[in-house]
């Protein structure tokens, strides 16, 4: 069982990129490997790895190579995320696919042959580090696609033509993509589970409790929220063709006010134990690693303080329940029992009635594996 965080760096936030300094970002690895983790996710920014569609900078691939042998160093193996993309509300284009170049990510022909070339780089130039774990595409990229409008099966073949340009440059590796929750609850939304559970070597999730207004309707520390990591990879499961196919819970975190700074620690030790109870996880990777700096203007409210991790490198009661339960053994529980769903997204979503049904099985103890009811 793989335990980390996902890597936001204290000293500038992901623009640490335009003047790296290694030294803290040595720092930032070591503390996190103070607490037991194993590994850490990292996210470059598309526009500074390729800020023409005929350029890409292998300065700024260099950088990224030099933070995952930093990582090494520290212990850690890395996960790298390439196309951001999006991240924590702000959204990152290159000027080449904007304004008067304005170009579908998704569906231009041009676009997406450049965003191939370049995973397809990154994956060749990382392949032969010991530590690394693999690629994912980028970070919730259907957060996009209100600006970029797409078909299901158009998703589906961007993500092919990605997904094979990374094992191009690097057939040695899983690589995989991401998707923020609507992927699982949104009713038409062309990012489909379908796509999440079958392409790429694991499904990754992103479970977050103010989803579906999940912890604010229900409470920070009910059934509904500290089982819901547990019922997304379940229901993640049931979409895939494999029963043995990994699941990531790729992102796992205590939004304030959503879960208030006195419930993390309580919040993430339950939420861990219920999901550890599914059997073929991968792995935990909590966001996030540090608190943004509040010089940084213009975030949400609650992702400055998501950190393990305060902004001056300390370790909050969350980082001591994290570090605790990563170093506990754990043992999965085989589900005798399966509650059979049509597959109607909203109906999964907190709230929706299947959702409802499978929270009352598990709120009186039971742990309930999910079937399509087509399968």
């Amino acid at each position: 069982m793989r335990f980390g965080a996902n890597y936001t760096p204290p000293k500038g936030w992901f623009h640490h990129w335009l003047d790296l300094d290694l030294g803290a970002v040595r720092d930032d690895f070591d503390r996190l490997a103070a607490l037991g983790l194993d590994h850490v996710r990292v996210f470059t920014l598309w526009p500074l790895l390729q800020p023409h569609r005929g350029l890409i900078r292998t300065s700024a691939i260099d950088d990224l190579a030099k933070v995952v042998d930093t990582a090494a160093r520290a212990g850690l193996d890395v996960a790298v995320d390439v196309l951001q993309g999006h991240l924590s509300s702000f959204d990152f284009y290159p000027a080449w696919t904007q304004t008067w170049h304005r170009r579908n990510i998704f569906t231009d022909r041009d676009v997406v042959a450049a965003q191939a070339e370049l995973l397809r780089t990154v994956a060749g130039a990382l392949k032969d580090r010991p530590n690394l774990i693999g690629l994912t595409i980028g970070n919730e990229m259907n957060n996009l696609v209100e600006h970029n409008p797409v078909t299901a099966e158009e998703v589906d073949t961007w993500l092919d033509t990605l997904l094979a340009a990374c094992h191009e440059g690097d057939p040695g590796h899983p690589h995989v993509h991401s998707a923020y929750d609507a992927v699982w609850y949104a009713d038409g939304h062309p990012f489909t589970p379908r796509a999440a559970a079958t392409k790429g070597a694991m499904t990754t999730v992103h479970p977050w409790v103010f989803s579906g207004d999940c912890a604010r309707r229900y409470g920070p520390l009910a059934p509904q929220t500290t089982h819901l990591a547990e019922y997304v990879v379940e229901l993640a499961k049931a979409y895939a063709d494999d029963p043995d196919r990994p699941v990531w819970v790729q992102e796992l975190g205590a939004p304030e006010p959503h879960v208030p700074a006195r419930d993390a620690a309580r919040f993430a030790t339950a939420s861990l134990r219920n999901a550890l109870t599914c059997e073929n996880v991968w792995g935990f990777t909590w966001w996030c690693s540090h608190d943004v700096d509040r010089r940084l203007k213009d975030f949400p409210e609650l992702e400055y303080t998501l950190g393990l991790l305060a902004n001056d490198g300390s370790a909050k009661p969350l980082a001591a329940a994290y570090a605790e339960i990563a170093a506990a053994e754990h043992t999965p529980v085989q589900r005798d029992t399966a509650l059979a769903f049509d597959g109607t997204r909203s109906s999964a979503a907190p709230g929706g009635a299947f959702f409802e049904k499978w929270m009352r099985a598990a709120a009186e103890g039971g742990r309930p594996a999910i079937v399509l009811e087509a399968a």
